[in-house]
């Protein structure tokens, strides 16, 4: 499987790439900077400077020619703007899905956030509001296209070692869950395509990753 990825310098990308590359799939990673190729090179992946947000659809469609899947791990990251978490968390997500259907790419994950559901309460922080709401203009987006897409909302993200074990739901309680843990479900969400069509939120729980996303294919996204 050939996976492009946006963000691919962030930390859930990097972990993600390094998954991918250890099953034998191909991982490319879109990043804005040149100084990160070797990085990405170290961990088995394909590098591709491509600053999303500023390129056309053309060019990032060129890039994604041949892949079987994108995943959207993109972010203005911490201290940036509001500004930014428009142009990037919104605006370059839905350039992304432009480019994959422009390029026949139909499967498309996105990361997105647990807390997107509901409005920001009066009072939060203004970057962080704009980063909420920039994630749901991303899903909205999304959701409304004809593409196999699956978005996925984790909750509070750490840097522990990862445990395996996840609550993988359509809704679940606040809660942590490490990164690579978040990698590994996305790995498994690429390879099980009875997850299109559903937005799903993940924080650390009791099942393995595997049997979590087995028992969201048998749930009818519809109740």
């Amino acid at each position: 499987m050939r996976v492009v990825i946006a963000g691919g310098h962030g930390k859930i990308a990097q972990l993600l790439e390094r998954e991918l590359a250890g099953r034998g799939d191909t991982a490319v990673g879109l990043i804005r900077n040149p100084d990160h190729t070797a990085p990405l090179r170290a961990l088995g992946a394909q590098p591709v400077v491509c600053d999303l947000e500023t390129a056309p659809v053309d060019e990032v469609a060129a890039h994604l020619t041949g892949a079987d899947a994108v995943v959207f791990a993109a972010g203005a990251g911490p201290g940036s703007g509001a500004t930014r978490k428009d142009t990037v968390d919104r605006a370059a997500a839905v350039l992304l899905a432009d480019a994959a259907q422009a390029a026949g790419v139909r499967r498309y994950l996105l990361v997105s956030s647990m807390g997107v559901e509901d409005p920001p309460a009066p009072g939060t922080d203004e970057v962080w509001a704009a980063y909420l709401q920039a994630k749901r203009a991303a899903e909205d987006d999304l959701t409304g296209r004809d593409l196999d897409w699956t978005v996925l909302r984790p909750g509070m993200l750490t840097d522990d070692p990862p445990t395996g074990r996840i609550r993988l739901d359509r809704r679940a309680p606040r809660g942590a869950v490490t990164r690579t843990d978040v990698a590994r479900v996305l790995v498994a969400l690429l390879h099980h395509p009875g997850t299109i069509g559903a937005t799903l939120e993940l924080v650390g729980g009791d099942l393995p990753i595997a049997d979590a996303v087995a028992a969201v294919e048998t749930t009818d996204p519809t109740t």
